[in-house]
């Protein structure tokens, strides 16, 4: 599974519709196997929708999202769980532990 997390200062972008920074995390078996970090190029919904499926993500984990981006990201097969906030490893831990079904725990501080 790969899911993507946009970041700002070592902490989930607070608006993803003009986040820069995105890391891409491969899960395998409930651990990360795998991360890369690389930067947005789209600034429009369908280009970033675009791109995110083109890199094969599963489910992005960020903050606030507009509503005509996630519904481009999730009738391209992206699951979000949006309006997530605080430190991107704690977010990130909460998610592999199964603690982020909803999209909506209170921020990870």
């Amino acid at each position: 599974m790969k899911i993507a997390i946009a970041h700002w200062q070592s902490r989930v972008s607070p608006v993803f519709d003009v986040a820069d920074n995105l890391f891409l995390i491969t899960i395998e078996d409930g651990r990360e196997v795998h991360r890369e970090s690389l930067r947005l190029a789209g600034c429009d919904p369908f280009g970033r929708t675009r791109e995110l499926s083109d890199l094969g993500v599963d489910v992005l984990l960020c903050g606030a999202v507009s509503r005509g981006l996630e519904k481009a990201l999730v009738a391209a097969g992206i699951q979000v769980l949006g309006f997530l906030g605080g430190k991107l490893e704690s977010i990130v831990s909460a998610f592999i532990d199964g603690q982020l079904n909803d999209g909506r725990l209170p921020r990870a501080d």
